[in-house]
């Protein structure tokens, strides 16, 4: 999943994308706001966190932006003002959450996943399940048929990506864009090489695969 971070202190802004991309997620970053919706506006994200004091364009003045071109990201408010007034306007103006600095990292990727879930339009359930392959979101455990696979980050990613798009073929563009942290390169395998690490975890030991090459097309996780 792709997360767009708007912060103009480098330090902040560093922490919370390295902590995002070790947690598995894509990460894009903006130090303004004229960037921040520049990159909102031309790539789709699963969510953004913004903080208010940005250069040239104000967090809220971003977020209005987004609203009023109907741009339904998701957005956590990051800001180092604590009173009531700020927090309401910060909502009414469009965003879905609020943070005040300075926070623990825990607490700002509870929130972002708070997010994810309440963006899927449903109440999200508890884990991910295709076949008898288990993705527990909360305690980010994998099981197949009842034992345990250690994931790496990225390979939890991929694996989360694909069980949320169980049936439907994605191709390495959109692995790229959801996974990595940058845009499609036709000459690398990284994909392929992340894609066989993942198979040999959760088809390598089992008599029915789940993981399946779309020759020419990409990838796609179901039950034959």
């Amino acid at each position: 999943m792709r997360i767009l971070v708007v912060e103009d202190d480098s330090t902040i802004s560093g922490f919370v994308a390295k902590g995002l991309r070790e947690a598995g997620y894509a990460v894009d970053e903006a130090a303004d706001g004229e960037r921040g919706l520049a990159l909102a506006a031309d790539t789709t994200y699963d969510a953004a966190i913004v903080d208010l004091m940005l250069p040239r364009r104000d967090g809220l003045s971003l977020i209005e932006e987004l609203r009023r071109r109907r741009i339904t990201t998701p957005v956590l408010i990051l800001s180092a003002k604590h009173s009531v007034d700020d927090r309401v306007r910060g909502l009414q103006t469009g965003g879905d959450d609020y943070l005040t600095k300075p926070f623990a990292f825990a607490e700002l990727l509870a929130r972002v996943q708070a997010l994810l879930r309440r963006a899927s339009g449903s109440a999200e359930p508890m884990r991910l399940v295709v076949g008898d392959l288990t993705l527990d979101l909360i305690t980010r455990e994998v099981r197949r048929a009842g034992q345990p696979i250690e994931l790496r980050p990225r390979e939890y990613a991929l694996l989360e990506y694909l069980m949320r798009n169980a049936g439907r073929v994605i191709s390495k563009t959109m692995i790229l864009a959801h996974v990595w942290d940058y845009r499609f390169d036709p000459g690398t395998n990284v994909v392929d090489v992340l894609v066989f690490r993942l198979r040999e975890k959760i088809d390598r030991s089992f008599e029915t695969r789940l993981l399946h090459t779309v020759r020419g097309v990409g990838y796609v996780l179901k039950v034959d």
